[in-house]
């Protein structure tokens, strides 16, 4: 019981202490630009309700995983196919760098010509920006895998989908869910960039809204719940990525325990 609640205050301590720092700090602001936080919190119930999380927070939620997803399944892919083959490696590589150093914001224009300003828009862009740290740690983790154990699988007649699935992608799952990890956050700001333009609902849609009609408290409040879900995701993704990987973890632990 005990090592649950020291986690728990690790995990809380750090977000109680900003929290009555952003409470002390703004406590007498009569700027309306930075409103005190008891103002943000008394208005966030009123503006965050049933109806609102449904019409907003939902189909932001629904576009993130959509390009998200996408971006999970072709970095995968395609990182699986440049890691294992050293020519289509030599022949990718100068091309995935150039594409990877354009900044995913800039494409928004040029996807919405060709797909309009709907949800596809949406989940493109945020798919554009999510696929490269996937395809680049799954490009790594490919590569690293042991030579012992790739040869070891040929001298078992290992090879096809059941060398794909109990040898590369095993081996390289560490790195690809750091990838995974890193993609998710892009993922989210991508979800409110995307939403800023021609959207008629979604999180960022309404914290411009909110922030036009000069409705300031409101659109801290937008800011807060970004935040919470962005700590929502992140509880997800590492349940998740624990489970998986408790192979992984498991084997580091007995490591560090041995002598």
């Amino acid at each position: 019981m005990r090592p649950v609640l020291l986690r728990l205050g690790f995990v809380l301590g750090l977000p109680a202490v900003l929290v009555a720092l952003w409470w002390v700090a703004s406590d007498g602001s009569t700027n309306v630009y930075w409103p005190p936080l008891r103002t943000i919190l008394k208005t966030f119930p009123d503006v965050w309700t049933a109806g609102r999380l449904r019409s907003d927070v939902l189909p932001s939620v629904a576009r993130l995983a959509a390009g998200y997803a996408t971006a999970a399944v072709t970095g995968v892919a395609l990182g699986t196919v440049v890691g294992s083959y050293r020519r289509v490696r030599a022949v990718c590589e100068p091309v995935l760098e150039f594409l990877r150093a354009v900044p995913p914001p800039v494409l928004v224009p040029v996807i919405m010509l060709f797909a309009g300003i709907g949800d596809t828009m949406k989940i493109l862009v945020i798919a554009s920006g999510c696929v490269w740290p996937v395809l680049l740690n799954t490009v790594e983790g490919v590569r690293a895998v042991d030579p012992v154990m790739a040869e070891t699988a040929r001298s078992y007649g290992i090879a096809g989908p059941a060398r794909l699935r109990h040898l590369v992608l095993r081996s390289a799952s560490p790195q690809i869910f750091a990838g995974l990890r890193q993609a998710l956050s892009i993922g989210i700001i991508l979800m409110v960039i995307s939403e800023m333009f021609a959207a008629s609902n979604g999180l960022g849609f309404t914290i411009v809204q909110f922030q036009r009609g000069f409705a300031i408290p409101d659109m801290w409040t937008g800011i807060l719940v970004l935040g919470l879900l962005g700590f929502v995701l992140s509880a997800v993704f590492q349940a998740v990525e624990r489970r998986v990987l408790a192979w992984y973890h498991g084997l580091r632990a007995a490591t560090r325990r041995s002598p």
